[in-house]
């Protein structure tokens, strides 16, 4: 059954009231028009429940704005969501685009810090974000009595005497659900092995994030990335106004799992009485990142899921955790974001 408007709907009482599902939920294919923005093309995702955010598709399928019966979800930083022909790949010329929202991806053979590794110059972040997706497909499925949603397409990362490697992604909703279910699959397309890494930026903002809300996992290690996190090593948790001359905070955690291989860590605001949950097969994303940002204008919190650290790609090489695809080779990814409703 399909749970909607404060009750359990079968399949044909719902259509008796309706014209078309779209009056109620769905995905709708556009294009932005305006600014650094122009072109971009969009899905425009509406589950029924009040959950609403928009895939940028020229993004790398990310995940931009974001909200839940009318309330922001996401950080959204000043740059806005260049189209992907901005994109500074040098040094920290990626901020410049930097857009945030509820998931920007970093990847995929480079995160983290810019670094240099074995000649090659890398900038901050790599170049996920930024590559346009190719058949893109938009689709709806009855089973029974529930009714699923998705949007599909695939980004190349690709040079000449280089890497070859192509993400396949979905994100898919229910009908009436508030959870966003984000499936990759990275294939090496190459004939030689290829860097690995991937990191799935999740960037929570105000009003879901003030200084009522607070970060609440199953006990764990946690470690401070540097000596700048080092004295709020205690605090993780928890959150306060926006600070002038607040410096980040990063933190490493090793969340446990459950009996089918999932972490979870929730971000709640007992004050709007709010949750929003993000899940991950630690298998393949063995490390949470926390970005713990308290600035001024820069408010947000980053949850991120990865197979590495933010060092950069030489600092994962040195210390022998650096991942590789052979030639052939696919890895699959699943990354999971749920809101719910708190008493």
């Amino acid at each position: 059954m399909t749970n909607l408007f404060n009750r359990s709907w079968t399949h044909s009482e719902l259509l008796n009231y309706v014209g078309d599902l779209s009056q109620i939920a769905g995905i709708k294919l556009g294009e932005w028009a305006d600014g650094a923005e122009r072109g971009l093309r969009v899905a425009d995702v509406r589950t029924g429940s009040g959950l609403a955010f928009s895939v940028l598709l020229d993004r790398g399928m990310d995940i931009g704005p974001a909200s839940y019966k009318g309330m922001p979800l996401a950080w959204v930083s000043p740059t806005g969501w260049g189209h992907p022909m901005y994109h500074d790949p040098q040094g920290i010329g990626w901020l410049r685009t930097f857009g945030a929202g509820l998931l920007t991806g970093c990847g995929l053979t480079h995160l983290g810090a810019p670094d240099e590794d074995q000649g090659e110059s890398l900038g901050l972040h790599g170049r996920l974000s930024h590559l346009p997706a190719q058949h893109v497909r938009v689709d709806e499925a009855w089973q029974g009595d529930e009714c699923s949603f998705w949007v599909e397409g695939e980004m190349r990362q690709a040079r000449v005497f280089g890497e070859n490697l192509r993400l396949k992604r979905r994100i898919m909703v229910e009908l009436g659900g508030n959870r966003i279910a984000i499936h990759d699959l990275v294939e090496n397309l190459g004939v030689a092995e290829s860097p690995l890494m991937l990191l799935y930026h999740i960037n929570l903002g105000f009003p879901f994030l003030d200084e009522t809300s607070e970060l609440v996992a199953e006990p764990h290690p946690v470690e401070p990335r540097d000596a700048a996190a080092e004295p709020g090593l205690q605090e993780w948790m928890c959150f306060q106004k926006p600070t002038p001359g607040y410096a980040e905070q990063v933190f490493y955690h090793d969340l446990p799992v459950d009996k089918n291989g999932w972490a979870s860590v929730q971000l709640v605001n007992r004050l709007r009485k709010l949750g929003l949950c993000v899940r991950f097969q630690k298998a393949t994303l063995p490390n949470l990142v926390q970005w713990k940002m308290m600035g001024q204008s820069n408010y947000v919190l980053g949850i991120e899921p990865a197979n590495c650290r933010v060092g950069g790609r030489s600092q994962e090489r040195a210390r022998g955790a650096l991942q590789f695809l052979q030639p052939g080779e696919q890895r699959e990814f699943q990354v999971e974001i749920e809101v719910s409703q708190r008493e």
